[in-house]
């Protein structure tokens, strides 16, 4: 309406007193309701071409969506294993602190898995004393092997020595009794020596590889243990959080509650602007946002990022060709925007609906010294209908109370 009462006043508005004051018709005599067509033809037809031909130009350089809202990530609270409830830390509303305690699972089987973990570690540790006892028995074994071995060598040497100097003098039957005591000996040391090896090859090696797995296994039982206490992943907020001690909660069956991020959805907002307007939306534009949750106020935003794909197109692998015919609804670009000063989004909440306008500025191309003098005109044209865009904004910001308290029926 507004843009045919301003297209009017270019092209019938000048048309009728053209006829009225140079031709001398007089409405409702010469021009009548009847002649109206034939006497302001070329202003009717006129004001129909420029209104059409601005309403075009507002949209395509200033787009504007009313499908723009506040999109904000949830985490789903789901413990790694499954279990019953033991006692739950929070309520049904409440705002949590990263590694905060949510609830706790009943971890009996885990407690004990733990308990016998920790047995196992120090039935390693005592054996580990016990080998060590064991080393130190076979060193003393070691030493009164070598002992009598030395001993009955002595007494051979001695008594070969004198068969040597008088033959006859001792009896070969006592050196052979020797010579078999002196071997006997000498495998007395042989056997301690052995055992002082395996009972060192248990406290150096065996022993502290089986505490090693004991261990593994006792870390195991500890992790598996702290599984059944979960705690908040992030700083945020707990919604719709129903647990009760006794329920049965599992990774896939049923997640336990949601929790929201701190500051998710307050940061950014996600506007979906029509496909033929992907030619005009860049970063750095210029826009402003109404939204219903914050009514009568005017956000200043700033395109921060345009996504260079259409979601309504993607597809997954599968098993039949794509039927184009029967694909989706064409969608809509994705533009993310922020606020243009600090704290913009405030006393917004997230998940809001918003309507959102961006407007094209061509002040660099003007100011440029190449820009001819008809092209700057035309981009000044272009920039300055974007005040109408601005208008009709503040307009629907000042009735969307209005339409969605009263005639809406609330």
């Amino acid at each position: 309406m507004f843009e045919l009462m301003f297209c009017s006043l270019l092209t019938i508005v000048p048309d009728y007193l053209y006829r009225r004051y140079v031709q001398g018709k007089r409405f409702g005599k010469e021009i009548t309701f009847f002649s109206v067509w034939y006497e302001l033809r070329w202003g009717i037809t006129g004001c129909l071409m420029l209104t059409i031909s601005l309403i075009t130009m507002i949209f395509y350089f200033h787009p504007a969506t009313d499908s723009a809202t506040l999109y904000y990530r949830t985490v789903p609270i789901l413990p790694e294993g499954s279990g019953r409830v033991e006692e739950v830390k929070v309520s049904f509303s409440q705002e949590v602190k990263k590694g905060d305690v949510l609830f706790t699972l009943d971890a009996s089987k885990q407690r004990a898995a733990v308990e016998t973990a920790k047995r196992k570690v120090a039935e390693i540790d005592a054996a580990m004393q016990t080998a060590q006892a064991d080393v130190v028995k076979a060193e003393a074994q070691i030493g009164e092997a070598k002992a009598n071995y030395q001993q009955a060598k002595d007494e051979l040497d001695v008594k070969s020595e004198l068969q040597r100097r008088n033959p006859g003098i001792v009896a070969q039957r006592d050196i052979d009794k020797l010579q078999v005591l002196v071997d006997q000996r000498q495998s007395g040391v042989d056997a301690a020596t052995a055992s002082k090896q395996a009972a060192s090859l248990q406290v150096s090696t065996l022993l502290p590889a089986q505490k090693a797995s004991s261990q593994a296994a006792l870390d195991q039982a500890q992790v598996d243990l702290d599984k059944t206490t979960i705690r908040a992943g992030v700083n945020g907020r707990v919604e719709q959080f129903f647990l009760r001690p006794g329920d049965l909660v599992a990774q896939i069956m049923r997640p336990a509650g949601i929790l929201i991020p701190e500051g998710s959805g307050k940061s950014t907002l996600q506007a979906g602007f029509g496909q033929i307007e992907a030619g005009v939306l860049k970063a750095g534009m210029v826009a402003e946002a109404a939204c219903i949750s914050k009514p009568w106020v005017i956000i200043p935003m700033v395109i921060t990022s345009v996504q260079d794909y259409i979601a309504a197109g993607q597809f997954q692998g599968g098993q039949q060709l794509i039927e184009a015919e029967n694909g989706p609804k064409p969608g809509t670009i994705l533009v993310f925007l922020e606020p243009l000063y600090k704290n913009g989004l405030d006393g917004v909440t997230p998940g809001s609906s918003c309507i959102v306008n961006a407007y094209t500025s061509n002040h660099e191309e003007i100011s440029a010294e190449h820009t001819s003098t008809g092209r700057a005109i035309a981009l000044h044209v272009v920039d300055g209908v974007g005040l109408v865009h601005a208008l009709l904004l503040r307009i629907q910001a000042l009735l969307m109370p209005i339409k969605t308290l009263v005639m809406s029926g609330h």
